[in-house]
């Protein structure tokens, strides 16, 4: 125990040392955003009377304050490509908001050194009556470029919006699909020095969203900062340089994609604690884990004979944590807790997992592993660990489990549940088809 508390305060030397080293760098840069105690404060109220009574000056205050943003302070440096993630509710949209104008903090203050251009919340900035051409001239016009300029500007906007003659149509008739895509073609062609996108590109089709990250890469080589917030984790992963956490208003930490990804699958299934000091706040690797209960699928399907029961069911990494999200290449454990009330020979423990579409991708059982090949008795519990390197691509996938086996030449179903556990698989790398070969490529001159 006395080693690897040693380790773990020479893990602390080591952390504070790069963190230093960082800070040194980072002064050398230029800022350009600056957010800097901001607070986003809003009243709550039971009933729309005490609401109006407040307004008129009339009775006593009724409503509770809510935080949206708490005393959050961060720097984005010129040429970044920074993510923001959080839970619903963390204050993600809230903050962007703040720094392109669109809110007003209640405390603090943000100071913006270049040319924001935002793609926030779906409509935003676009009049539903006009078309796609004349919402393109009203944003032009509001970000100051004459017509003159949008008129240099809108073959390139068209060409990258793609919609064809529906540019001609009211924008109240578009498909979301088709607004995002002219939104998008304006936010990127006007020249922007800052580039705020908020989930907007999780609208549009695969091929659109491709195109999107490829202009992305031509913005981060052209020097440009990029701010965007998105429950895309794997986005995050492969795009970012640098990543803010935040949760319930509060900014948890900052750091590199890797670090900042891990520390929000502990705050998906609650197991962090919010530190004391703002250093212990960058160290969320080294908090200490509350225990806490997996969030799993509350309309899981199930069936079988009952003799033996499922009562018990977790994903950790490859640290032994708890989680919802794996990181691709890495290790981790799928724990299964069975309790028998009956005798049953040799019962086999199953694992499989799907995609969200349906497709069974893979699976194994202890009869597969040869694992184990023992009867059980009434009243015995066992625990199984099915300990797996995941390589399956970057996403979504859910995971059932089962307890089946033979009596005889009779097959079996003693407790089935199917997609119990949605898990993400976080990558930055991913190849073609459902998983990895983890090839080695060679290119050498002859």
């Amino acid at each position: 125990m006395r080693e690897m508390k040693d380790m773990s305060q020479e893990s602390v030397k080591q952390d504070d040392v790069g963190r230093a080293m960082d800070a040194d760098w980072n002064q050398t840069r230029e800022i350009a955003i600056e957010v800097r105690d901001v607070q986003k404060v809003y009243k709550l109220y039971d009933r729309l009377r005490d609401r109006l009574k407040e307004a008129f000056g009339i009775g006593k205050k009724k409503y509770k304050l809510h935080y949206a943003l708490n005393g959050v302070s961060l720097n984005i440096y010129r040429g970044e490509t920074v993510g923001i993630i959080g839970t619903n509710g963390s204050g993600k949209s809230t903050i962007l908001k703040i720094i392109t104008g669109v809110l007003n903090p209640t405390a603090g203050e943000v100071n913006v050194n270049g040319r924001i251009s935002a793609l926030l919340e779906l409509g935003a900035g676009f009049n539903q009556e006009y078309n796609g051409i004349e919402n393109i001239y009203l944003n032009g016009t509001m970000m100051g470029f004459s017509e003159k300029e949008i008129d240099e500007k809108l073959p390139s906007i068209l060409e990258f919006a793609d919609i064809g003659d529906y540019v001609y149509q009211p924008v109240k008739t578009y498909s979301s699909g088709m607004f995002v895509r002219l939104a998008f073609a304006v936010a990127i062609n006007i020249e922007p020095e800052i580039l705020i996108v908020d989930e907007a590109l999780s609208v549009g089709d695969v091929f659109f969203q491709a195109k999107c990250y490829h202009k992305f890469e031509e913005f981060k080589e052209m020097g440009k900062t990029i701010v965007f917030v998105s429950h895309d984790l794997n986005s995050i992963s492969k795009y970012c340089d640098r990543v803010f956490l935040l949760n319930k208003g509060n900014l948890l930490g900052e750091g590199s994609p890797k670090e900042m990804i891990d520390a929000y699958k502990r705050v998906l299934v609650g197991q962090y604690e919010v530190a004391d000091s703002e250093a212990d706040k960058n160290l969320l690797e080294d908090a200490e884990i509350k225990a806490a209960a997996m969030g799993t699928n509350p309309d899981v399907q199930e069936y079988g004979t009952m003799q033996a029961r499922i009562v018990d069911y977790y994903l950790t990494d490859d640290r032994g944590l708890r989680t919802l999200a794996i990181l691709k290449g890495s290790e981790y454990t799928m724990h299964m807790t069975v309790e028998f009330s009956d005798h049953i020979p040799e019962p086999i423990f199953a694992l499989s997992l799907k995609n969200v579409q349906g497709t069974e991708i893979t699976g194994t059982n202890s009869m597969i592993e040869r694992a184990f090949l023992d009867s059980v008795e009434p009243g015995q519990r066992k625990e199984i660990t099915f300990t797996q390197r995941m390589t399956l691509q970057g996403g979504e996938y859910l995971i059932s489990l089962g307890v089946t086996g033979y009596r005889g030449d009779t097959f079996e179903v003693y407790h089935r549940l199917y997609d119990v556990i949605n898990v993400t698989v976080v990558s930055d790398k991913n190849t073609v088809g459902f998983y990895d070969m983890e090839s080695t490529v060679v290119v050498q001159d002859v």
